[in-house]
């Protein structure tokens, strides 16, 4: 029988990259099916794990990878690896097939192997040192990571190489030095996707660490629960804007919001659930009325009810927006109609449409229903609490006026409905549908 060449295999193999068990067969075929696989197998899909055992035999892999001098620097300090580690050479450099590196995976090994012996804070971090040394000493393409640890990574042999390729940086800020992130500037300069938790204040190093991103594309900010407004954070991804089209700011407290003029994705996220009346609402109010994002397509915004200057900036998106979606509940409603007329006179791509309104703008429905041409999905939810509302006008005008491309729709569950304008709608959309 004819073998199949490598390139046929690898193709068969990375269809299949996801499939574990099937990958796990595969090893056992052949030396050549081994030499394959095994590299899949380790770029991540073994970081996942569905019992303790196979978890165990990964850690320990790991801390069989430890060079010598490694090994031999943690016994010098009274640190002792597990008797389970395999002492002769292993079959493969396993660690440099990874292409993620997570932080959790180095605080797993150490719960996992050292728990009983209650190892000191001296001693538990010349182990993660070591451990980290290990990767980024042996993994030469990494792709991603997501830190949260205090090692001065960017000092470890192998740095320059190690994180050249990253592509994918999660970072919990306040664990790592400033200076750690100065030198990954020098190296770290190919991120599409920077995700920041924890930011709470001004971080020379964060900003060093921006400031060097030839093609940054997607940022998303998480909030200190003392989260402060950085000034310096929101410049510097002004200076990217060129290139930044995805933005998440789980605050609006945070950054001041900045014009990208290639922003296409913008989700805003009041997590601190501030009221309408506090100083960081009336601050991001500003923001958003002089926020110009001409290019936007998504909007996604959640906890707020700037509705005037929402409005305002559904007008500056120069007619490009094709998702909207404005979850908020129990606010005032004041300014709603300028909202909701602002997305049928400056939304005529718009596909997808989540808002809540109250019974007072269900004549408004009509202007979106007849402007907005290329609705697929539409979710309309009481903003507040009303008793007893009709919801006969609304089916009306949906039955009436929405456009042939609509196929989904979803309505509060507190609107009641007449049971002749009920089955009118559903005879209407069976007609559509034939």
């Amino acid at each position: 029988m004819t073998e199949l060449n490598i390139d046929c295999l690898n193709l068969i193999f990375n269809e299949i990259r996801k499939d574990k068990e099937t990958l796990y067969s595969c090893l056992l075929v052949n030396k050549r099916w081994c030499l394959l696989v095994v590299p899949i197998l380790w770029e991540k899909h073994t970081w996942n794990f569905y019992h303790d055992e196979a978890e165990k035999k990964f850690y320990n892999i790991i801390l069989s990878s430890l060079s010598s001098s490694s090994k031999k620097f943690l016994n010098d300090n009274n640190i002792k690896l597990p008797s389970t580690i395999i002492s002769k050479s292993l079959t493969f450099n396993y660690i440099s097939f990874c292409k993620i590196l997570e932080s959790r995976t180095i605080d797993g090994i150490i719960t996992k192997f050292f728990k009983d012996k209650k190892l000191k804070d001296d001693k538990r971090k010349l182990l993660e040192q070591e451990i980290y040394k290990l990767f980024v000493n042996e993994c030469k393409n990494i792709k991603e990571m997501d830190l949260y640890t205090s090692q001065p990574l960017s000092l470890f042999q192998g740095a320059s190489t190690f994180f050249y390729n990253v592509k994918k940086l999660s970072i919990t800020i306040n664990c790592i030095l400033p200076n750690t992130l100065h030198e990954m500037a020098k190296f770290c300069i190919y991120l599409n996707e920077l995700i920041i938790h924890n930011c709470s204040q001004y971080n020379s190093g964060l900003i060093s660490l921006i400031d060097s991103q030839k093609n940054l594309k997607i940022v998303s900010i998480y909030p200190d629960s003392k989260a402060g407004t950085c000034k310096e954070l929101g410049k510097v991804l002004g200076r990217k804007g060129n290139t930044i089209n995805d933005l998440s700011l789980y605050s609006i407290n945070i950054i001041p919001l900045i014009s990208l003029v290639n922003l296409k994705n913008l989700l805003i996220y009041n997590f601190e659930l501030y009221d309408i009346n506090s100083i960081e609402i009336k601050r991001f109010r500003q923001y958003l009325e002089n926020s110009k994002f001409s290019n936007l397509q998504i909007l996604d915004v959640y906890g707020l009810s700037c509705f005037k200057e929402l409005a305002t900036l559904i007008k500056n998106t120069e007619e490009n927006l094709l998702e909207i979606s404005i979850i908020t509940k129990y606010v005032n409603t004041k300014n709603l109609e300028i909202f909701i007329n602002s997305i049928a006179n400056n939304c005529p791509k718009i596909r997808d449409l989540s808002i809540g309104i109250t019974s007072k703008e269900f004549i408004l429905i009509k202007s979106i229903l007849l402007n907005c041409r290329n609705l697929i999905c539409v979710e309309f939810d009481s903003i507040c609490y009303e008793n007893d509302i009709i919801g006969d006008e609304i089916l009306n005008y949906l039955i009436d006026y929405s456009p042939k491309s609509l196929n989904k729709l979803i309505l509060s569950g507190n609107w009641k409905y007449s049971i002749d304008i009920f089955k009118r709608f559903l005879e209407k959309n069976m007609l559509m549908k034939e």
